[in-house]
Formats: C-alpha cells, sequence, structure tokens
C-alpha cells in the first residue's frame, strides 16, 4: 500500500472506533503449534499462515529452524516496524529507511529448570530486552524522526505484551492414545 493508502485505511477504522469504541475489542487469530519431533514444532494460523521452529544443537534441537525465542524478538522488531510505518503514513512522512533490530539477554539455566545457589527459580524468559531502530527520511529532521518513533513505543502490541504482566491461562486436555 502507498502512503496515502495506508493513511486513509488507518483513519476509517479510527473513526469507527472513536464511535463505537466496542468494536475495537476482539479475539487475536489463535497460533496453533505441533510437535513434529525431537524438539522441532510446525506453528499454524487459522488462515493459513505456519512456521517451523526447532532448538539449538546445544540443548538437543537440530538447529534446523529458528528457535521460539527468536520468533519473540523478530516478533517485537516487525510489530515495531510496522507501527513505526503506520504513524508515518499519518502524518505524510515518506520513509526512505525504517530498520528494528530486537535483543535481549537470557539465562539458559531458566529453560532447563536450574535454580540459583539459594533455590531461587532463574526466569525463563529474557532478562533484558532492547530495541534499537534505525530511520530516515529526506527532509524530516532527526528530533521528528525520533519522536516519531517515541510515539509508536506504546501502540506497539508485540511490545505491549512484553511489557506488560500477563498470566497465560494453561487448559491441558489429555488425549486418548
Amino acid at each position: 500500500m502507498e502512503l496515502e493508502q495506508i493513511a486513509a485505511a488507518m483513519e476509517r477504522v479510527s473513526s469507527v472506533l472513536r464511535r463505537k469504541p466496542q468494536a475495537g475489542l476482539g479475539e487475536d487469530s489463535v497460533a496453533t503449534a505441533q510437535w513434529t519431533g525431537g524438539l522441532r514444532a510446525s506453528v499454524h494460523s487459522d488462515a493459513g499462515y505456519s512456521v517451523q521452529t526447532d532448538m539449538p544443537l546445544e540443548v538437543g534441537g537440530e538447529a534446523s529452524a529458528a528457535t521460539p525465542g527468536w520468533l519473540l524478538r523478530a516478533g517485537l522488531a516487525s510489530c515495531a516496524v510496522t507501527r513505526i510505518a503506520m504513524a508515518a503514513a499519518a502524518e505524510g512522512i515518506a520513509l526512505q529507511t525504517l530498520e528494528a533490530r530486537a535483543s535481549s539477554q537470557s539465562d539458559a539455566r531458566g529453560l532447563l529448570a536450574i535454580p540459583e545457589a539459594d533455590g531461587r527459580a532463574v526466569p525463563a524468559g529474557p532478562l533484558a530486552m532492547a530495541l534499537h531502530v534505525r530511520i530516515a527520511a529526506s527532509g524530516v529532521p532527526a528530533e521528528r524522526l525520533r519522536a516519531l518513533v517515541a510515539s509508536t513505543a506504546g501502540c506497539s502490541p508485540v511490545t505491549g505484551a512484553v511489557e506488560q504482566p500477563l498470566p497465560v491461562a494453561l487448559h491441558v486436555d489429555v488425549v486418548p492414545t
């Protein structure tokens, strides 16, 4: 989509949501992961999208696909790029460069359920995450571009999911074999 088309589409949806806020609430598409052997999984959406995952050799995987943790970082980076592009379109800014790099630091002991020496659990998820954005737009001052990026931080769904504590309801169905 071109800049004007994106801005127009966003304005149409925004107009509806301002009049009918309840229209914004809905179920997100489901991701269904199926074990495919070893430490591999195949993840599918109801719309037919799919991605494969595997784990590194060091923990018993075959390193044949991206890890689930990398997909989290990929989601963070791609969601940031998408939301920044949306904001740029809304402001009529034609971007020449837009790139986001998501990084994190983790402790593998959490994945393997190895506690600290004093018995405290080691978190399985990232201990820290960072997002580095590169952006350029001809004729747009650097400060305006920095403000554009900063204005999107609270609007990125993946960033929101990572930053807010959100309990995951676990349901287990044991099926007959």
